[in-house]
């Protein structure tokens, strides 16, 4: 039985991977944010969590701020094509949202919903969710996001045929999301970054308490072929939260914050193609210092292991510029053909890993080889490195 599990879902995952419609860059295009896509969760007859006294549904609230964002993003940037999963109270089949995105050759995917408990009512605060197996003790796929996790792609068994197009992945089932572990997303660079720009904009009004940003195995993102997240806006079962999403004026200023996050990440995403005027944007999350010096036991043994895998490149002392092509988990040699033939500097940043290559202390000189990079990386940004800590440049 283990050794079926294990080939269904091997075969489940190629079959889906090559599924995903990825669209196609030309070669030394402008790279710019052009279009994003809005996904208000749930709606028609999925009506997703409902308040305590039965009066208010996710459906309403996620379109009511989904409509408002889009109206504020189309109004502060005309030059950005705005679109959206479902504009009105209907179902959009969960595959079918991710679908719409990659067709539309969007840049940036925004899900937007609002969270629950069954019990209680203390539970409250917005979280932001990229796509991945948290790294955090406490929080992965067994623990406290698991009912969250559940609750999201449970909306595959609302559909017609659920089993046949999603080939027995069953969401109730903890081992279905092994998926979600076999792979490495080719845009979770950048969705960090936005999730952290979210993060920040979020700040503490009108949702106060802010439950950070984690990686969870959501079906919806794991299928988008672009930076992605999922924005939980608050607790519906939550007083406090709920009566910030009740009112027209606490769903305007949640639409505000998400404009605000996506004006930071817009600028990032442009203005990496830019030489003149950029800026270091602080870092969003706190990050542990790379440890510069190891004790002298460690360091009589480095020419050993050097041989048998050189290590990544120091940080140099003062700031350094660069590009960032990888976040992971998993630490990776410098030899690794993920970065074709470039000598990475690695900065650790709690239990991740960031890459990033063609490093200089000339910002121009990183802005002048960009292009270069763009061809082999499409999903990166421009950092500046100082003391063990990294930053998007501006």
């Amino acid at each position: 039985m283990k050794m079926f599990f294990c080939r269904y879902i091997f075969a489940f995952f190629a079959a889906c991977i090559l599924a995903i419609p990825v669209p196609a860059q030309k070669k030394g295009a402008d790279i710019r944010l052009k279009t994003v896509v809005i996904d208000p969760g749930h709606g028609g007859k999925d009506s997703g969590c409902i308040s305590r006294d039965g009066k208010t549904y996710e459906k309403n609230i996620t379109l009511d701020i989904g409509k408002r964002l889009a109206l504020k993003i189309a109004k502060a940037y005309p030059d950005v094509e705005v679109r959206m999963t479902r504009s009105e109270d209907v179902f959009v089949e969960l595959e079918n949202r991710a679908v719409f995105a990659n067709k539309t050759g969007a840049n940036l995917f925004i899900s937007i919903h609002v969270n629950s408990v069954e019990k209680g009512t203390t539970a409250n605060g917005y979280s932001i969710h990229c796509l991945g197996q948290s790294q955090r003790k406490g929080n992965d796929l067994y623990s406290k996001n698991l009912d969250l996790v559940k609750r999201e792609n449970a909306v595959i068994m609302l559909e017609d045929n659920y089993e046949t197009k999603y080939q027995g992945f069953n969401p109730n089932d903890p081992q279905s999301s092994i998926i979600f572990s076999l792979m490495q997303n080719a845009h979770l660079g950048n969705s960090l970054a936005f999730a952290e720009d979210v993060a920040n904009a979020m700040g503490n009004k009108p949702i106060r308490n802010s439950r950070g940003v984690s990686q969870d195995p959501f079906w919806v993102l794991w299928r988008t072929a672009m930076p992605s997240v999922l924005v939980e806006v608050g607790f519906i079962t939550n007083p406090d939260d709920l009566a910030a999403m009740r009112s027209p004026e606490g769903r305007d200023a949640i639409a505000d914050n998400l404009l605000k996050a996506f004006g930071v990440f817009k600028v990032r995403y442009d203005g990496s193609m830019q030489v003149e005027g950029a800026k270091a944007a602080p870092a969003a999350v706190p990050e542990q210092p790379q440890q510069q010096t190891e004790p002298a036991s460690k360091q009589e043994e480095e020419p050993r292991q050097e041989a048998q895998q050189p290590a990544p490149e120091k940080v140099q002392e003062g700031p350094l510029y660069g590009v960032q092509v990888l976040v992971t988990s998993k630490e990776m040699a410098p030899t690794d053909p993920f970065f074709c033939g470039y000598k990475p500097v690695m900065v650790k940043a709690g239990k991740m890993y960031k890459y990033i290559i063609g490093t200089s202390h000339s910002l121009k000189e990183v802005k002048k080889n960009y292009a270069k990079y763009q061809q082999k990386f499409p999903d990166n940004f421009i950092v500046k490195i100082e003391e063990g800590k990294t930053s998007p440049v501006h």
